[in-house]
């Protein structure tokens, strides 16, 4: 089956869920040649893990198609912070101070503006990216003054249901008046929309498995 036909369908699964969430297709790792047939049907927004992956592959791209958004889904080193806001039109891992003002930095340094999510560490993991759920709200009130923080992100554990934490994410949304939820991947996005995604981030039910 092509990567159009599995976006299709899942485009039809969300719909017959009543699920309205937009879908971002995460295509990193994959070459340029790979996402094309994605592209020339019109789909718009792709999801990438790596700053210097992501100009390799879309810079030039970008130049001659401007509707093309791209999301920036991994973590982000803030000496790369010029280099994303560059590129990006969403970064979706923004998790303390430092980062925010070097992001506010390039910004004016740049003339742009980006929107930005919180990446909440819901499963308080030691190895993963994220504010804890009990810093959000203060790194919100300080992120908020420098740049546009439009939503939450997360990344359940593995090994846990991922339906508590969209839950913890969707009450941390709703306390500080976010609209926009990143939340769910290829083996569960049927459930972050049901649980009020408004972007879900799906790879391999797309393009297939990784290498």
């Amino acid at each position: 089956m092509s990567i159009v036909q599995n976006l299709e369908n899942i485009k039809k699964e969300l719909v017959s869920n009543n699920i309205n969430s937009k879908i971002i297709a995460v295509s990193k790792t994959f070459e340029l040649s790979h996402i094309q047939p994605l592209i020339d049907h019109g789909h718009l927004a792709y999801g990438e893990n790596k700053v210097q992956e992501a100009k390799r592959k879309w810079e030039e791209l970008l130049k001659i198609n401007n509707n093309i958004q791209l999301h920036l889904i991994g973590g982000l080193q803030t000496n790369k912070s010029k280099d994303a806001v560059k590129l990006f039109h969403y970064i979706h891992s923004v998790d303390r101070e430092k980062l925010v003002d070097t992001l506010a930095s390039a910004e004016t340094n740049l003339n742009l503006k980006r929107k930005y999510f919180l990446q909440v560490n819901t499963g308080d993991e030691d190895q993963k990216s994220g504010v804890s759920i009990e810093n959000t709200e203060q790194l919100y009130n300080y992120a908020q003054k420098k740049i546009d923080i439009i939503g939450l992100m997360c990344i359940p554990p593995v090994e846990e249901d991922s339906k508590k934490h969209f839950e913890i994410l969707r009450e941390l949304s709703i306390k500080l008046n976010l609209k926009e939820l990143s939340m769910g991947m290829s083996h569960d996005y049927l459930e972050a929309g049901a649980n009020g995604a408004t972007y879900v981030r799906v790879g391999s039910k797309i393009f297939g498995a990784r290498d």
